[in-house]
């Protein structure tokens, strides 16, 4: 089902997904139990974690959100800063 405009999803932490994905493997639990143990809402989702784990392992877990590629340090950001400034300035002059 797609996104509706305006759909909020809820973020689960690495640690959540860490331990459904143990209880399933290592504990043997069904998805129906993980779900109301660790308050899931999507009994699908736990499923999706088990597989990119069995496939990925670990990784699976990090945090992509974002601008992967995104490196911008702060001497950059001060060097972008000063020439915005300099612009500016020989404007006005």
């Amino acid at each position: 089902m797609p996104a509706k405009k305006g759909q909020k999803f809820k973020h689960y932490p690495e640690s959540v997904k860490v331990e459904a994905v143990r209880l399933f493997i290592e504990e043997g639990w069904c998805y129906r139990k993980i779900t109301e143990h660790l308050d899931i809402n999507d009994r699908k989702r736990v499923s999706v974690w088990v597989r990119k784990y069995q496939a990925i392992g670990e990784a699976s877990f990090e945090d992509r959100r974002g601008d992967p590629h995104r490196s911008e340090t702060e001497q950059a950001r001060e060097l972008r800063r000063l020439q915005l400034e300099v612009d500016i300035l020989k404007k006005w002059l």
